[in-house]
């Protein structure tokens, strides 16, 4: 490893600010999506009402998608907050993970504009894969190389590893359900996300961790 390599990218904090701010970004893109009916079709409460029935499944995947970087960036920020620095390749797989993120609105914007195709939902479930998968390996690669930090216990770390697994689990059989229907695999990915940002199920033994002496 070459002097340069090993003092590149030792900072968590600066990794976390750009995090914030790729997020913030792709966050506001997604309800550029949404527009407003034309004027010019509009001549009573009754067309603009039938108007916004139309743009449903657009807003569903709004909302969707929303979640979905809501989730990523508690995922990310949760590991971000438990290491004592970072290293080079660290950044990198932080950095290929927020490419993920970018990606977000344009997956959201082709589910939304062919929700009953299923390259389109494909397509919106390898982002998701994705998001994860990079955010497990680089939970992974901080533990094997010490970048955790020392009163961090194990209990801490195979929570971070087990949610991230079962929600991946989760969202393939979400995608599986397409072979069914695709707004059924939707109802499913809405559900999932749903029940991680409202209802994290956490680990009893992780409880047991943070509960004070």
């Amino acid at each position: 490893m070459t002097p340069y390599n090993r003092i590149a990218g030792q900072s968590a904090a600066r990794l976390a600010s750009l995090s914030d701010g790729v997020f913030a970004v792709a966050m506001t893109l997604l309800v550029l999506d949404l527009k407003a009916p034309a004027i010019s079709a509009i001549h009573s409460d009754q067309d603009l009402w039938q108007s916004l029935v139309a743009l449903a499944p657009k807003l569903v995947m709004f909302v969707m998608s929303f979640m979905t970087l809501g989730i990523f960036w508690m995922g990310q920020q949760t590991q971000l907050n438990h290491l004592q620095r970072s290293d080079r390749s660290l950044s990198w797989l932080h950095i290929a993970f927020l490419f993920g993120v970018c990606m977000l609105p344009f997956a959201t914007t082709l589910l939304g504009e062919f929700p009953r195709y299923r390259v389109a939902l494909f397509m919106y479930w390898l982002n998701i894969c994705f998001l994860g998968g990079v955010l497990y390996i680089s939970w992974v690669w901080a533990v094997n190389v010490g970048l955790v930090q020392n009163d961090v216990p194990p209990e801490v770390s195979s929570a971070i590893k087990h949610r991230i697994i079962i929600a991946q689990v989760l969202y393939a059989f979400a995608m599986l359900l397409c072979a069914i229907d695709t707004y059924l695999s939707i109802a499913l990915f809405v559900f999932v996300q749903v029940n991680y940002a409202l209802a994290p199920r956490v680990p009893w033994r992780w409880k047991k961790v943070q509960r004070p002496a």
